[in-house]
């Protein structure tokens, strides 16, 4: 899932995808790069950021997604925000999973979910001890769970989060986005912001092996190669005994 900020203040690309064409631009290049689903934000959820209404949210997002209809076709659009109207509006729109990033609003995104059909990603706060789904009744096939890395958690109960992934994926798919989250930077130790992507991807191919379904990220070129590194590894790791033992010199070939 490729990240498209179609903001002013987000933390990590500081208003670069702004202005609707540059936003366009950015969901361009990441479907060349490897995108299978483009999440689409109008709003900032840096701590501090300001909360917007949802016109002025929608205001951001629908030319935007008026720019994406040639796209639908290669890859899912995700609508990523806790706004029912805008929500509504960019399904109707085009777009096929709500990514909601705050639990308050749910029941009213999960009425959306079973009215049209689309995919629901939810924040583990919105889960009872692990144990079931809470107001997600019917929905089983459509919800995804986002531990919510970096929301008001400190750095253990952000690894905590990240520890619970395997179990978490047995209640539903899981999707993971801690790309350029401030974790990175406690875990890596450094200090130069922009300098984080081996942190990045290094979390991305973890919550991956881990069970996640789906990772959220900024670097969407890199985070793909990574992927596929490991993925062909992984299968080179099952494959039969005898490609184990084949000979590895013309003498041997021959003998």
């Amino acid at each position: 899932m490729a990240i498209v900020n179609v903001t002013p203040d987000s933390f990590s690309d500081g208003g670069r995808y702004f202005r609707p064409e540059e936003a366009a631009a950015r969901a361009r290049n990441c479907l060349a790069e490897g995108a299978d689903i483009l999440d689409l934000g109008g709003e900032s959820t840096r701590p501090g950021a300001t909360s917007l209404e949802w016109k002025d949210e929608w205001s951001r997002l629908e030319p935007v997604l008026a720019r994406m209809n040639e796209w639908k076709r290669k890859a899912l659009i995700s609508i990523d925000t806790y706004h029912p109207e805008t929500a509504e509006r960019a399904l109707a729109a085009g777009a096929s999973i709500i990514n909601c990033v705050y639990s308050d609003p749910v029941p009213a995104m999960a009425d959306l979910a079973r009215k049209t059909g689309c995919g629901l990603v939810v924040p583990v706060k919105a889960i009872k001890g692990f144990e079931r789904l809470e107001v997600f009744e019917g929905l089983e096939r459509q919800v995804l769970i986002d531990p919510m890395i970096g929301f008001d958690t400190t750095r253990e109960e952000d690894l905590a989060l990240m520890g619970a992934i395997r179990r978490l994926a047995q209640i539903a798919p899981v999707l993971v986005g801690v790309s350029r989250k401030r974790l990175i930077k406690k875990l890596t130790g450094e200090k130069c912001t922009g300098k984080n992507l081996g942190g990045s991807v290094g979390a991305a191919v973890w919550c991956a092996m881990a069970g996640a379904a789906v990772v959220r990220v900024h670097d969407v070129r890199e985070t793909v190669q990574a992927l596929a590194v490991v993925n062909a590894l992984a299968t080179a790791e099952q494959c039969p005994r005898q490609a184990v033992d084949a000979p590895t010199t013309e003498q041997e070939a021959l003998a």
